[in-house]
C-alpha cells in the first residue's frame, strides 16, 4: 500500500511559535514509528511564508501540493495535514477554513470549534449554554472608563479577578489583579493582546486536566491530572514552559473520589460532545474547596512538548500515541 503524504505544520509566528516547534517534534518522532507516512515538516513563520528546515520558500496551493520556489525541487502531493501550531492561525480555525476550502483532510478539531474555543467569552457562553458550570465573569469589548468601573465593581464584589485578552493562548494576556488600583493598567495590558477582554472572579480552587479524545470510534476522557503551581501562582506561560519552573504536573491527581473524577469526565466528553471538537483537546477545570467543579478553558490543539499533560494522560490510559495517530488518520482517509 501507498505511504499515506503528511504534511506537518509548526510555527505560526505568534506568541507559541517556539512551542509549536517542540510539539512538531514530538509528531515527527511519533510518525516515524511507523511505516504508513512519508512526513514533510514545514515552519510558518512570522512573515506568513512556509519554509522546510533547510530553508526552502514554498507554498500549499489548492490543489493540494507543496510547490517550491526552487523550481528544482518536485512539487509535494499531500494528502493529510496536521497543523501543528498554537494560537494563531491554528487554534483560531483560520488555517482549517483554507483546508476546509481545499478539501484537505487534516487532523485536529474543524475551524468553527476551534474559533469558538479559541475566544473565552464565546467559549464560556458555550459552556453556560450545555449547562456546564463555569466561573462567574463580565466580558469588556473597550478600553475606556466604564470597562475600568466595570471591573472595579467585579473586584469589590469577588476580592481579586483575573483579567484575560479574550483571544489568546497558553496564558498570554492573563493577568491575576489583587490591588484595586492595578486594574487600569492591566486592563491596557490585555486590551494590547486581543479587542475583547473577560474579567472572571478568581477562584482558589485546585487545577484538573482532562485529556479527551477519539480512538477506535469512542470518545475518551482519561482520568484527570493536575497542576500544582508555586505558593500564589498561576499557571502562566513562563510557569508552564520556563526551565526554572516550580510548577508540578501529575498525570493523575491525587486525593479525588471517585466520584468527582467520574463527574469531572462527564462534563468534558459533554463539552467535547457539545462543542463539536473532533480528534483531540485538554479541558480544564477547577475544583474548589467545596468540591465545586468549573470548567476553566478548553485548549483544541493543546502541547506535546515533553512536560505537556496530554500525551501522558493519553499513555496512562493504556494507548500508544502513534497508534492512536494512525487510527485517526486511516478512519479519517477510509484506508
Amino acid at each position: 500500500m501507498a505511504k499515506i503524504n503528511v504534511l506537518l505544520l509548526c510555527g505560526g509566528g505568534g506568541a507559541e511559535h517556539d512551542i509549536s516547534l517542540m510539539s512538531a517534534r514530538f509528531f515527527e518522532s511519533s510518525l516515524a514509528k511507523s511505516d504508513q507516512f512519508s512526513v514533510l515538516k514545514l515552519t510558518l513563520d512570522k512573515q506568513g511564508h512556509y519554509h522546510t528546515e533547510e530553508g526552502n520558500l514554498c507554498s500549499l496551493t489548492n490543489r493540494r501540493e507543496i510547490r517550491f520556489e526552487d523550481a528544482s525541487i518536485a512539487p509535494w502531493a499531500v494528502d493529510y495535514v496536521i497543523p501543528c501550531i498554537h494560537g494563531f492561525p491554528g487554534e483560531t480555525g483560520d488555517i482549517q477554513s483554507y483546508f476546509n476550502l481545499i478539501q484537505l483532510p487534516y487532523f485536529g478539531c474543524e475551524s468553527e470549534a476551534s474559533s469558538n474555543c479559541f475566544n473565552k467569552i464565546t467559549a464560556k457562553m458555550w459552556f453556560s449554554a450545555l449547562g456546564v458550570p463555569n466561573t462567574p465573569y463580565i466580558f469588556l469589548h473597550q478600553f475606556d472608563q466604564e470597562a475600568i468601573a466595570q471591573t472595579q465593581a467585579a473586584f469589590d464584589t469577588w476580592g481579586s479577578v483575573f483579567i484575560k485578552a479574550a483571544s489568546q493562548g497558553s496564558s498570554v494576556g492573563c493577568y491575576k489583579v489583587d490591588v484595586r488600583d492595578n486594574i487600569a493598567k492591566v486592563l491596557e495590558e490585555a486590551f494590547g493582546y486581543a479587542p475583547y477582554v473577560v474579567v472572571e472572579k478568581t477562584i482558589k480552587a485546585r487545577e484538573l486536566e482532562v485529556a479527551v479524545y477519539e480512538y477506535q470510534g469512542e470518545i475518551i476522557a482519561t482520568l484527570p491530572g493536575e497542576i500544582i503551581c508555586d505558593t500564589n501562582n498561576f499557571y502562566s506561560f513562563d510557569e508552564k514552559y520556563a526551565k526554572d519552573s516550580k510548577a508540578r504536573t501529575d498525570v493523575v491527581a491525587s486525593n479525588l473520589s471517585p466520584e468527582l473524577s467520574l463527574q469531572i469526565q462527564d462534563y468534558a466528553i459533554k463539552a467535547f460532545k457539545g462543542m463539536k471538537l473532533r480528534h483531540l483537546s485538554r479541558i480544564d477545570f477547577f475544583l474548589t474547596q467545596d468540591d465545586e467543579v468549573l470548567l476553566n478553558e478548553i485548549n483544541t490543539f493543546p502541547g506535546l512538548t515533553p512536560i505537556s499533560m496530554f500525551p501522558k494522560m493519553l499513555q496512562n490510559h493504556g494507548h500508544d500515541f502513534t497508534e492512536y495517530l494512525s487510527d485517526v488518520i486511516s478512519q479519517q482517509l477510509g484506508r
